[in-house]
């Protein structure tokens, strides 16, 4: 079946026409979504721009991509790193492109939410004056760079989004893998360290961080050294050179990522062990051959310590192992990282429940970790938006043997229990850590800063050995009664206090001293008390309080039931009152769980959102008489499921019997419903 790509080409050719993208058509706000610039832009194609020899990609070019006016430096770096990638860097920039032959239309392919996607552009780009605002080659007229920056922007929703972009947002997008950023402080990075990452599938970047003081664009600042400011440099290897001295001097091997001349041939650093540095002169030649012979194009030598001196950061990329088969330099190398993912999402009321601070912490996806021996791991949490990303982080604990392995951890287990981990928190779209994990099991607990913000984001975790990664699901049981029958041990006071209510009753029963759901209105309408409990004074509520307890089918209840219901919204309100603690009568639903727990509901995911789909509202909050109506359509829910399954019913414990043991077991769970509210 012919992709999407391939349709397009085939129309545009029978139609003979150039392609126009519709989902990120040629207009102002597909540059600027918030802002308004004080120009207009024009959008032109490459072949409007008057560059008689230009072309979509050559191979034998150098590296000369400028952000331009308007475009942003960090992007221009990631794109170095990748393009000094050439396997990695054909996989997102398919060579099988040309001006000639594409009727408009070009195809990249970038890491996004989780998975590698395919995005379509057109060659409309933006201009001012006629000449190209964001990323332009400056001599090679190669417009692969420019292209490709229009389907990240397109991906993000305009070029403005890429303003808030960082390298490590860029690296991940190009190359898909996981980036952590270290700071490069003499005292903690030793040449082993660097050895160790470079002996696995990853790639090693360093930079020099400054605060830029040119304020011209498209020149990139350099120090004194020849190293440009702010841009990736990539690590390739680590070697020890013996002085005429008998000294020994650890050197790092240092490709320039915009450059592709060998060696000498206008090499921009100018340091120690440079082309025409003196030092040379302290090896014997035999030694500075042998070190010559393992350059590549763009590579330089540098001492260790001045390494340290020079660069600020290092930005490592973490590619898992079917990632980085694709490059030639990875695929040999003896240590590969194995991946696993898990997508999901932070749903109100659900299942965002925000950082430790917040006593909704519980209710955030839990997943289990399990490591069947010691290893380095990297864990990366990524959120499905580009554009006001959310304050997000992660927390990770050990697994306490005394819960079972299928089943979340409760409230209680938070409160007892220190974190094993915890990464930063920001508002970024990526937050890693990398840590030593023996075997074992662990619970990883993905949250944004503050409950109630949603978004979808991926979890990724990769290991140097194998490990499993799985969601743990809360199993639906009920632990107590939640509509008890009146027993004669029941407090007297709180029938006394209903048996008032008897003359108004008798006034609406029929002969047969029972009420219909609209003279349950009525009534209720007389005896409920305040406007805070007399919400659950409609009708709605009242049919569903008919059918919980009408039993013969004609619509009825008698007054003993009503006493019943009565004695039972009470204790409801009770409830409901604890966890409204900002104020009366409002339930944020991030507690509704924990309040329906209390009342004797443990409930799945499933039906916590079906729930919350059908009882929140548009400020994210319950009133009383929502949190009744969800009590009683599960109780009815729960009992029409035990009617239609009556031969199992010995095996769900009855009221308030459900023990700790049956509740680890999941002895019951599969007796329980599953319905649509």
């Amino acid at each position: 079946m012919a992709s999407k790509y391939e349709r397009i080409i085939s129309d545009c050719r029978t139609k003979n026409v150039l392609w126009e993208d519709g989902d990120f058509p040629a207009v102002q706000s597909s540059v600027f979504y918030y802002q308004t610039p004080p120009f207009t832009f024009q959008w032109k194609r490459i072949a409007e721009l008057n560059n008689a020899q230009s072309s979509f990609l050559n191979e034998n070019a150098e590296f000369d991509v400028v952000p331009g006016k308007m475009g942003d430096r960090w992007l221009v770096s990631c794109l170095g790193v990748l393009y000094s990638l050439r396997n990695l860097f054909y996989r997102v920039v398919p060579a099988d492109q040309s001006l000639n032959k594409s009727q408009g239309i070009y195809r990249f392919r970038l890491w996004w939410c989780g998975e590698w996607v395919e995005v379509l552009v057109d060659d409309r780009l933006p201009t001012i004056n006629g000449r190209l605002a964001f990323m332009q080659p400056q001599s090679s007229n190669c417009f692969w760079a420019a292209l490709l920056e229009k389907a990240i922007a397109k991906l993000h929703g305009s070029y403005e989004a890429l303003k808030y972009g960082t390298r490590s947002d860029g690296l991940t997008d190009l190359l898909g893998g996981v980036v952590k950023c270290m700071p490069i402080v003499a005292d903690t990075i030793r040449p082993q360290t660097l050895k160790d990452q470079l002996a696995s599938t990853c790639i090693v970047t360093c930079l020099a961080v400054k605060a830029s003081s040119v304020q011209k664009k498209t020149i990139a600042e350099r120090l004194p050294n020849g190293i440009l400011v702010n841009v990736n440099y990539r690590l390739s290897s680590l070697d020890k050179v013996e002085t005429l001295m008998g000294d020994s001097v650890q050197l790092i091997c240092v490709k320039d990522t915009f450059s592709c001349k060998p060696f000498g041939d206008k090499t921009n650093f100018l340091g120690d062990w440079s082309p025409l540095s003196k030092t040379w002169e302290r090896v014997s030649s035999g030694e500075r051959a042998r070190l010559l012979n393992q350059l590549n194009l763009g590579e330089f030598w540098m001492s260790f310590y001045d390494f340290v001196q020079i660069f600020t950061a290092l930005e490592i990329v973490y590619l898992d192992s079917e990632t980085a088969n694709d490059e030639e330099m990875l695929k040999n190398r003896p240590l590969h990282w194995k991946m696993k993912m898990y997508q999901g999402q932070w749903k109100r009321g659900v299942t965002a429940g925000g950082c430790r601070n917040h006593e909704s912490f519980h209710i955030n996806p839990q997943l289990l970790v399990t490591v069947q021996e010691k290893q380095d791991v990297v864990i990366a949490l990524n959120q499905h938006t580009a554009v006001e990303p959310k304050v997000i982080g992660f927390t990770m604990y050990t697994w306490n043997r005394e819960y079972n392995l299928n089943e979340c951890l409760q409230k209680d287990f938070f409160k007892n229990h220190v974190s094993f981990l915890n990464s930063d928190y920001g508002n970024t779209r990526h937050v890693s850590y990398h840590t030593q994990l023996e075997a074992g099991h662990y619970v990883l607990i993905p949250t944004t800063y503050e409950p109630a913000e949603e978004a979808h984001f991926t979890i990724r975790i990769l290991g140097t050995s194998a490990l499993r990664l799985s969601c743990l699901e809360t199993q639906t049981m009920i632990l107590l009664d939640p509509f008890p029958a009146l027993k004669s041990e029941d407090s007297i006071q709180k029938i006394k206090s209903v048996c008032q209510y008897e003359p108004v009753y008798m006034q609406l029963a029929d002969e047969n001293k029972t009420i219909n759901c609209f003279e349950l209105h009525e009534l209720l309408e007389a005896c409920l008390p305040n406007d805070y409990i007399k919400g659950c004074a409609n009708v709605d509520i009242c049919r569903q309080v008919i059918a919980l307890q009408d039993k013969s089918g004609n619509g009825r209840i008698t007054f003993q039931q009503f006493k019943t219901f009565m004695v039972n919204l009470k204790s409801w309100q009770g409830v409901f009152k604890m966890y409204t603690k900002e104020k009366a009568g409002i339930l944020r639903a991030e507690r509704l769980r924990d309040a329906l727990c209390d009342i004797g509901f443990q409930l799945s995911t499933d039906i916590m959102n079906c729930l919350i789909q059908r009882y929140i509202r548009k400020d994210g909050t319950l009133r009383l008489s929502d949190f009744v109506s969800a009590v009683i359509h599960l109780t009815t829910a729960f009992n029409q499921f035990h009617l239609k399954n009556y031969s199992q019913i010995s095996l769900v414990p009855a009221a308030g019997t459900a023990t700790k043991k049956m509740r680890k077991s999941g002895q019951v769970s599969r007796y329980l419903p599953c319905f649509t509210l």
